[in-house]
């Protein structure tokens, strides 16, 4: 792996993780994370203490390595600590819950400077915050040369039962709440060196802002199914169909003003597979049993009998990313 030192390392104004104990960093970060009402009891001893409400918590977790999920050209340490509470409150949103606490896992290289790291943790700490998310603990550890990983498990409530995956059915209302191919497209104008061209979308890849209120409220309208958007439109409606043993029928037509919107930026083929298949935008895709949509939602299809994804009758698929084989 390349080394991915900063001039930090040479600036002996700025500290490294290696000129600091680990009691001496958590004094530095733990003072800026948020509580709630639902803590109990936060960071300082082996655990946290969190309140359940119904004997019953959601729990998620997703991680970023750098040079895998960010790229320190491209994303400040602040993108990266938004961005994860992003990924995972989003999870629970998808089951209809609403995220309580979070617990962080650092894994770095002592030659990481102590500034990125409390960039980042500012940043998770703004987005838990503004979603009424409290940070309860976690862990560091130290890595090999290069290294930098983080990662959060996410703990939620959910007011019933959670949606799930498989409740889909025949007759079913396929809909959206979110943007459509904004990230990918994102991730497409930084790989062109191109990010004036759609700063918007830039901004939306580097820290997503999906609406986690519209989770629960799904859930209280009767959605069927649901999942949020990691790994692209066309493959986690693939999931749905699966778990629901139906077949999605998305219709391009509605689509249309999304693909419309990112046609100047990225071009209009490339367009079509980021609305398509781009994944991390974390929009919410849900299953209704009639046409009464919740405010917010637009329809993009049908549940049939059958099985998979079509676009336009078509099968459709790909999309995503494969952490071991792309």
């Amino acid at each position: 792996m390349t080394s991915h030192r900063t001039s930090d390392s040479a600036d002996p104004s700025r500290p490294l993780l290696s000129d600091l104990d680990e009691d001496e960093l958590l004094r530095q970060i733990l003072p800026g994370l948020p509580s709630g009402p639902a803590v109990l009891l936060g960071p300082g001893d082996d655990t946290a203490l969190v309140e359940v409400r119904r004997g019953a918590v959601l729990a998620t977790t997703d991680a970023m390595v750098r040079g895998r999920d960010w790229l320190d050209e491209w994303s400040t340490a602040d993108d990266v600590g938004r961005k994860l509470v992003a990924q995972n409150a989003a999870d629970i949103a998808a089951m209809g819950g609403r995220t309580t606490a979070l617990l962080v896992t650092l894994a770095a290289d002592p030659a990481t400077p102590v500034a990125w790291v409390r960039e980042m943790t500012a940043g998770l700490a703004a987005a838990s915050r503004e979603a009424g998310i409290a940070v309860v603990g976690g862990d560091l550890s130290s890595a090999p040369e290069g290294t930098l990983m983080i990662s959060i498990t996410a703990l939620g409530d959910v007011d019933s039962d959670p949606v799930l995956r498989s409740g889909a059915r025949p007759g079913d209302v396929l809909a959206v709440h979110g943007t459509l191919g904004w990230s990918a497209a994102g991730l497409l104008l930084l790989q062109r060196d191109s990010a004036d061209r759609g700063p918007d979308q830039v901004s939306y890849h580097r820290r997503p802002r999906p609406s986690y209120e519209q989770g629960p409220l799904a859930a209280s309208a009767g959605a069927t199914a649901m999942l949020d958007i990691s790994d692209g439109l066309v493959r986690d409606a693939g999931r749905i169909a699966a778990a629901s043993e139906v077949q999605l029928a998305v219709d391009s037509a509605l689509l249309r003003d999304d693909i419309e919107l990112l046609a100047p930026i990225v071009g209009a083929e490339d367009a079509r597979a980021c609305v398509l298949t781009g994944g991390e935008e974390h929009s919410l895709l849900a299953c209704f049993p009639s046409l009464q949509l919740p405010q917010g939602w637009r329809a993009i299809g049908a549940v049939r009998a059958g099985a998979g994804v079509t676009v336009d009758g078509r099968p459709a698929t790909g999309g995503g990313w494969d952490h071991f084989k792309d």
